[in-house]
């Protein structure tokens, strides 16, 4: 069955401001925890930085046409916080601020509905050398930077992302190389993640308050690989995939009900204390208040999924992919389109049912501009196809799904890998800063201009 696609679906793509903006030092900028990083020898591929990128702080009003030339009608972008606060707190940078004020008016003209997310990861460099999320007061820096933004952009952007994937920089605290590239102990790790819930809900009440005239919708955007029933007409699967999403993993923050339980219910996972033991952090009187704010979207930063099915007593047994199983130059990214489908099925039973938001999904691939010019990446068109089918599934079902954000607009700087994988749809010539939509920006136009009907 073709289910249309809702009237105002969202249809845009997604970036963030160390991948792209460049600049690094220009306007007032201050660093951010991934300005340090990149001074260590070996913590990027090939010593690459994000010095320049794609250069987007200088060529945005050609981002913005090419944006256009996709036929995008949403934008996700986020916001340098130590470009608008170059110490974190205190004083603005009038500069900072205006580029972002810029590029809003910009997407508004080409008719594109822009998606702010505050927290990508890059926190500011000053905050972090005075405790960054492990000191209490990240809550109140973090809510005030919130505030600055709303003030100056709450009556032209509607739709407002917090955090994105703290469960990827929370877990940078721990042990992975990601900034601040920490490893800190668990009880301290699980600190970093109460305050930065926090700070998400003291960012919701500081947005609510600036846009009261003009309401707005605030989410986040949390990430996980999604358990996926491995006979999906099965109900002994189904129930099982859906309990081992939200079942809390023992001493790692690497979890979703962790995440999301306090924000859309109010309380931590009743299993959460069990799994981390001694490590689990004081949790304040009007903590869970606090992060508990009403929340208008659920997001879903989705790339990859595995089958589950029952093991011995009972317990969830995880099943390897097969020998050649499809996948993305980033090890980790195998092809598993149905997890988006159960992510939100699951999302949605356990936290009601409002707008569900794709805040990202997409492929790591190897492109390159052809003899012809051209940049042909089939297997990125067919991982979107596989994706929206998903999404159209769930609409048929009744899932309220209200948008997609491809991952990402152009190639970019991909953290610790440097620029060696490439997830756009637009290719970037990094030594010209060209831009060459691919084949997959072709079709995705398509698609969005018959809103999916040609699925």
């Amino acid at each position: 069955m073709n289910t249309p696609f809702p009237k105002n679906f969202l249809w845009g793509a997604a970036s963030a401001a160390t991948q792209i903006d460049g600049a690094w030092n220009e306007d007032g900028r201050g660093p951010s925890i991934w300005d340090e990083l990149e001074t260590r020898p070996g913590a990027v591929f090939e010593g690459q930085t994000s010095k320049v990128a794609c250069d987007h702080y200088h060529r945005w009003r050609e981002d913005v046409a090419m944006m256009r030339a996709m036929g995008l009608n949403a934008y996700r972008f986020s916001v340098s916080w130590s470009r608008v606060l170059p110490a974190g707190r205190g004083k603005v940078n009038p500069k900072g601020l205006d580029f972002y004020d810029r590029l809003v008016d910009g997407l508004r003209a080409a008719g594109i509905t822009p998606v702010l997310t505050l927290f990508h990861w890059d926190y500011p460099l000053a905050l972090f050398r005075r405790g960054g999320w492990l000191n209490p007061d990240s809550v109140e820096w973090f809510g005030d930077y919130a505030r600055v933004m709303a003030e100056k952009l709450g009556d032209r952007v509607p739709w407002w992302i917090t955090l994105n994937e703290p469960q990827c920089f929370v877990s940078a605290h721990f042990e992975t190389n990601q900034a601040p590239a920490l490893r800190l102990g668990l009880r301290e790790t699980l600190t970093v993640a109460h305050h930065a819930l926090m700070a998400h809900g003291r960012a919701v009440q500081q947005i609510r308050a600036a846009t009261a005239a003009a309401p707005v919708n605030i989410g986040l955007a949390p990430t996980s690989g999604i358990p996926v029933p491995r006979d999906e007409a099965n109900p002994a699967d189904r129930d099982l995939a859906a309990r081992e999403l939200f079942r809390t993993k023992p001493r790692t923050p690497w979890n979703v009900a962790m995440f999301n339980d306090p924000v859309y219910l109010g309380a931590y996972p009743a299993d959460l204390p069990a799994a981390m033991g001694d490590a689990m952090p004081a949790i304040g009187t009007g903590d869970l208040a606090l992060i508990h704010q009403p929340v208008d979207f659920i997001g879903i930063n989705y790339y990859t999924g595995h089958r589950v099915t029952t093991g011995a007593a009972g317990a969830a047994r995880h099943l390897p992919s097969p020998p050649g199983h499809p996948r993305g130059t980033l090890p980790w990214l195998r092809l598993m389109p149905e997890g988006l489908y159960w992510a939100a099925r699951c999302f949605t039973e356990r936290y009601g049912k409002r707008p569900v938001i794709v805040t990202e999904n997409g492929l790591a691939n190897l492109d390159w501009p052809a003899l012809d010019g051209q940049v042909h990446d089939p297997q990125r068109i067919d991982f979107i196809h596989r994706h929206l089918l998903q999404i159209r599934r769930g609409l048929a079902e009744g899932i309220p799904f209200a948008g997609y954000l491809h991952w990402a607009l152009m190639d970019n700087y991909e953290w610790n890998e440097g620029y060696q994988e490439r997830c756009g749809l637009a290719h970037v010539d990094y030594a010209t800063q060209q831009r060459t939509l691919k084949d997959s920006a072709h079709w995705y136009r398509e698609v969005i201009r018959n809103n999916g009907a040609n699925l």
